[in-house]
């Protein structure tokens, strides 16, 4: 855990250790979720289909510290930019506090429970379906509204 219980109000983003950014991670995976971009309005859908390295129970990347070079679309958040904030689920901590939010009160250094991230029906745990078991040609069956928070 990151050294101040409250490290991400007396900080910027960019002035975070990679200690306290990682732990800013609230374990959800919507981002791991493939997308689908409007061409017209620039929209973005998620769908339920997971990266090939999401875990679907856990919500975790099973090599979180290659995926980079496993998965040529995975997107490093850091730095963060306007372009990657638009593509973050509204409900991600990093995209909250980027746009002056606070984290929500199902945020594990919120609440002291990860579990809370699931309860609050904010995770992927049991939504989501693996990338191998749909065609790219289907992805828009897979369409999900979240309520986003």
């Amino acid at each position: 855990m990151a050294d101040r219980i409250n490290f991400w109000e007396e900080k910027s983003l960019d002035e975070l250790s990679d200690q306290e950014w990682e732990s800013l991670c609230d374990g959800c995976g919507r981002c791991c979720l493939q997308k689908l971009e409007d061409e017209d309005s620039g929209d973005i859908r998620y769908t339920k289909v997971a990266c090939e390295l999401l875990d679907g129970k856990t919500c975790r990347c099973v090599d979180y510290l290659h995926r980079f070079q496993r998965v040529s679309d995975c997107l490093s958040v850091r730095p963060l930019t306007a372009q990657k904030i638009s593509w973050l689920p509204k409900s991600c901590a990093y995209r909250r506090l980027a746009e002056g939010r606070t984290l929500g009160p199902w945020h594990p250094l919120i609440s002291g429970d990860p579990d809370t991230v699931r309860q609050a029906g904010i995770s992927v745990a049991g939504y989501s379906v693996p990338e191998s078991e749909v065609p790219l040609a289907e992805y828009h069956q897979h369409v999900i509204n979240w309520v986003d928070t």
